[in-house]
């Protein structure tokens, strides 16, 4: 008389299931963090100190391209844009990060606009 029976319970434990759960965690945390520097810029290089005061970011890129927040605009409407981002700050401060390659004249028109409205500029450069 056989009175044992045919399921046996398997002491061994699977890594495959605990390894699928942290890859996808691993992708959703990539994904969901902010990337600071989103553009592919290639800044200019310099001595100094950085800082973590930022209320707007203007970006110029080699094709003459804006972007306010990483966000796309039409160079004419800079100061529109500036105007809308730095309302009610109180101490407004654009952190100008214009490519290597981009003419001089295209910064001096943001640090005008900044001149004029009262705000403070600090330009963006990777370190020496």
């Amino acid at each position: 008389m056989k009175l044992k029976g045919r399921n046996k319970v398997s002491p061994d434990f699977s890594m495959s299931s605990m390894t699928d759960i942290v890859f996808l965690l691993l992708v959703f945390f990539m994904l969901t963090s902010n990337a600071p520097n989103a553009l592919d810029l290639l800044l200019p290089k310099a001595k100094g100190k950085s800082t973590n005061t930022q209320n707007v970011s203007v970006s110029i890129n080699k094709n003459l391209e804006y972007f306010v927040n990483n966000e796309k605009i039409n160079g004419e409407y800079i100061e529109i844009e500036l105007k809308k981002a730095l309302e009610g700050q109180e101490k407004p401060t654009i952190i100008l990060r214009a490519e290597e390659s981009v003419a001089i004249k295209e910064a001096v028109n943001v640090m005008d606009i900044a001149n004029r409205n009262n705000y403070k500029v600090i330009l963006a450069v990777r370190p020496q």
